[in-house]
């Protein structure tokens, strides 16, 4: 079968073209033992006439032409065909709107019976290789868009996924006498990964339309594209180990390479950030100029220190960057962090430079991060590379992969208050050390159980999807991920690339991974308090306590329409709850204590809560003037594994007492929408996680 393809392509490519034509790709289709309705070439009347009483009523007749690839919008198609006059006059309509094109015959197949209409293809995605996408035929594709993609090779869960998320799956598992047999959709689309696989020089694929039924499925036509075959993508079990970036956040020694004396500077503000945070290793500052800053001794330059860098920081102009790069590469450096910037985000310039760059450190085997990045920050070793003056910081849990270097350093004057960050890495161009490097090294961090990454772009699509899949399962990943209104890639030939935007294949990936795709900042870091402070709730229900009957409502549709529900109590739960209700409250969830809520009852009532099998969660809505009292109140209790978010109107007006809250370890949000969809995607990927655990285990 694999022959066959090969030649059908070989022959295809020989004669210059890229387009298959439908009784080619479905000869190699059914090689693969995929079922289709069959192509069989007529170069004549009788020749199709032929074939027809060989098939049998009725039939299709198609145009076979290199140069029609849309057969039915060129009038190339004829269904429903019955007799043997009928294929005659179907052979000559087609033959006389054809002429002038190149014929290799005209098609004639068996008609396939009606079924649940749906399209199964392929396209080439710049980042991330063959992606593989299904989705319902007809008004489905055509107008709603409603399709799911993966990118090959795909697993059966990625199959059972795509099937799963798509509005029209509905359909499949049985709708007014129709249903399709969703084991035998799954294997056409394994081998359909299995072949572009097989096959690199397959670009795009379209089986368009193809019949699903209760028992098997039919491909009704099918085209391949060809193209040059896809360089292979490095995976995450090629890539280097992990542990290799470890002493890049855990270094003993640091030389800043453009250390100054002088406020104000780059390089003052960089090593005023390690001096001042107690970087508990060795500081070399590095300034032709200078003696010592900060009572530390200078160097002229970098071979002038007397033992070997671990990790040296760059902070000269672009055009000096190669020179000063090889010296540290020559004096045994072993990482490299160039914060300067002016190289290829400003043009080719700056790309030749970086070249240089690359060159130099790769023949030492160096690594290098940057250029134009604002280092590491890494709490639990008080490193802070920032090229931004940074205030105290904790020691958290938190990683954050950023690859705009200076946002990542601006934001944290405000969210050090709220958010224990554990180490902030900033990628700028990634000229070497890419945000799947960081990511791999992070994710085995002791220290750090919950991972935010802002990226513009992936280098290496393939090994970010096998790494991230991998830590998903151990660690959440939140991503913002800008540029999601960048036009997608069209291709005329294919119709699956015409539907593939950039931004829906970023979508469709980190869903694939597992990754938390956040819609802003404040979604992002909003997700990471709630991850990093609580547990992720194992079952749908909510316990809803508030003091404001209309909040309570909100939250009690909020959570609804995020797909979970109100947690119906126990009867003995419920008699203890009426006992602590005033006389006008009636409902026992959302329990609706209006003016009466005080610390002690919302502590007895979470606690009550806590011994329900049918609570996984809480939403506590509670007054900004009297939030300080609640803090040690709800600090003492044992949650026993349910996260719990406080929703606080007016937050920002009672900022003290919210910061002391957040470090007491419960998050505070503004209104319930945003806690019930917090709640949601934490129980989802909590379900997620068991369940591909549970598909891993023998």
């Amino acid at each position: 079968m694999a022959e066959q393809a090969r030649v059908i392509m070989g022959q295809a490519q020989a004669e210059g073209r890229a387009y298959l034509m439908e009784h080619e790709s479905k000869a190699i289709l059914e090689g693969f033992g995929i079922s289709t309705t069959g192509s069989r070439v007529a170069r004549s009347e009788e020749e199709a006439v032929d074939i027809f009483q060989s098939i049998g009523a009725p039939v299709a007749l198609k145009v076979l032409s290199p140069d029609v690839v849309h057969k039915s919008d060129a009038g190339g198609v004829k269904l429903d065909v019955k007799s043997a006059a009928e294929v005659r006059a179907a052979f000559r309509e087609i033959s006389s709107a054809f002429q002038g094109k190149k014929l290799a015959g005209i098609s004639v197949q068996r008609m396939a019976k009606p079924g649940i209409e749906a399209i199964v293809g392929v396209t080439q995605d710049a980042t991330f290789g063959p992606m593989l996408m299904f989705g319902l035929g007809g008004v489905f594709v055509e107008v709603l868009k409603d399709v799911s993609f993966r990118s090959i090779p795909i697993t059966e869960s990625d199959a059972d996924e795509m099937i799963e998320e798509i509005k029209g799956s509905v359909l499949l598992r049985g709708f007014r006498g129709h249903s399709a047999d969703i084991q035998a959709l799954k294997r056409l689309m394994l081998l359909i990964s299995d072949i572009v696989v097989k096959n690199p020089q397959i670009s795009e694929m379209d089986l368009n339309p193809v019949f699903l039924y209760p028992d098997g499925y039919t491909v009704v036509d099918a085209r391949i594209i060809l193209g040059e075959p896809r360089p292979a993508q490095p995976s995450a079990k090629h890539a280097p180990e992990a542990s290799d970036l470890h002493d890049l956040f855990y270094p003993k020694s640091v030389a800043v390479i453009g250390a100054s004396a002088t406020p104000g500077k780059l390089g003052w503000n960089v090593f005023t950030n390690l001096v001042t945070h107690e970087f508990k290793g060795r500081l070399y500052p590095i300034n032709p100029k200078a003696d010592q800053i900060y009572g530390i001794r200078a160097y002229p330059r970098i071979s002038d220190v007397p033992e070997p860098v671990d990790v040296a920081i760059i902070l000269v102009s672009a055009g000096m960057t190669p020179e000063v790069v090889e010296e540290c590469c020559e004096c045994g450096v072993r990482y490299i962090v160039v914060e300067s910037a002016g190289f290829a985000e400003l043009g080719l310039a700056g790309k030749e430079i970086e070249l240089q760059m690359k060159e130099i450190a790769d023949k030492y085997g160096v690594r290098l991060l940057g250029p134009n990045c604002s280092g590491i920050i890494n709490t639990h070793c008080s490193m802070v590379q920032s090229i931004g003056l940074v205030d105290a910081l904790s020691k958290g849990n938190i990683g954050l992969i950023s690859q705009a270097g200076v946002c990542a350093a601006g934001m944290l004057w405000g969210l050090r208050h709220i958010m224990d960050f554990g180490i902030i890495a900033t990628i700028g161009n990634k000229l070497d050390i890419n945000e799947t490097d960081i990511l791999e090294t992070v994710s085995t961090d002791e220290n750090i159980d919950v991972i935010c990454m802002y990226l513009e772009s992936v280098k290496a699509g393939r090994r970010f999807i096998d790494s991230a899949s991998r830590i998903t399962l151990q660690k959440p990943i939140v991503v913002l991920k800008s540029g999601r209104t960048e036009a997608g890639k069209k291709a005329v030939a294919s119709h699956t690339a015409s539907l593939a935007g950039n931004d829906q294949i970023f979508s469709e990936v980190f869903r694939q991974s597992g990754i938390i795709r956040a819609r802003d900042y404040e979604h992002m870091f909003n997700l990471a308090r709630a991850i990093s402070k609580q547990p992720l709730p194992d079952r749908e229900g909510v316990f809803i306590i508030t003091y404001a009957g209309s909040l309570g409502v909100i939250a009690a549709d909020a959570i609804t329409d995020n797909g979970l529900q109100l947690a119906d109590l126990e009867p003995e739960l419920k008699d203890r709850l009426k006992e602590l209700l005033p006389d006008y409250v009636g409902g026992m969830n959302p329990v609706d204590y209006t003016f009466s809520q005080n610390a002690e009852v919302v502590k007895k009532t979470i606690e009550i809560g806590v011994e329900s099998e049918e609570v996984g969660s809480f939403i506590v809505v509670l007054q900004a003037e009297i939030l300080e009292s609640y803090v040690e109140s709800l600090k003492g209790i044992d949650f026993k594994g349910k996260p719990i978010i406080a929703c606080v109107a007016g937050k920002e007006f009672a900022m003290p007492e919210v910061i002391k809250m957040e470090k007491a370890g419960i998050p505070v949000f503004s209104t319930p929408e945003e806690v019930a969809d917090a709640l949601a995607i934490m129980h989802r990927h909590e379900r997620r996680v068991k369940r591909m655990r549970a598909a891993k285990s023998p």
